[in-house]
């Protein structure tokens, strides 16, 4: 598995863990109404935000190179 490979694995994983904690962080806010469960909502989002510009511009540096 080359490091284009790894990269893209780790970051939709990345991605998909950040999805998981903010929904059930809002939940946990839906349930109780504390602050700092609305926190790592918006932690949560922002992290989404930038694994999602980090994933992009990751893919336009090393477009050259293969994924195997």
């Amino acid at each position: 598995m080359s490091l284009k490979a790894f990269h893209v694995i780790f970051v939709l994983a990345s991605i998909a863990v950040s999805i998981f904690l903010g929904v059930w962080a809002f939940l946990s806010y839906r349930a109780t109404g504390s602050r700092s469960d609305l926190a790592y909502v918006f932690t949560s989002a922002a992290a989404v935000v930038a694994l999602l510009w980090y994933g992009r511009y990751f893919l336009r540096k090393l477009k050259h190179i293969s994924y195997l």
